[in-house]
């Protein structure tokens, strides 16, 4: 979910593109707008930067374990034909 920081933000340049007339509402279309911003968000899965990066780093280790699982069955494969020949 989009924390509340990067709500505030969008919230904040879409609002700076309001006719200056409109200001005085601002208030209001602040709190609607981000409660608009959060429903619309929330239909996509979308996760924390730091989430992601974690995510990233363990898939990284994952890759890594499983390059060499398969490095050492390929080595034994081998052992196991030369045995057999």
């Amino acid at each position: 979910m989009i924390d509340n920081q990067t709500l505030n933000r969008l919230s904040d340049q879409i609002a700076e593109l309001l006719p200056p007339g409109l200001q005085q509402v601002k208030q209001d279309f602040d709190a609607r707008l981000k409660r608009l911003l959060q429903e619309q968000l929330a239909h996509y899965e979308m996760v924390s930067r730091e989430e992601f990066d974690l995510q990233a780093r363990v898939l990284a280790r994952t890759r890594e374990k499983l390059e060499a699982m398969e490095a050492r069955i390929a080595e034994l494969e081998q052992a196991l034909a030369d045995r057999q020949d």
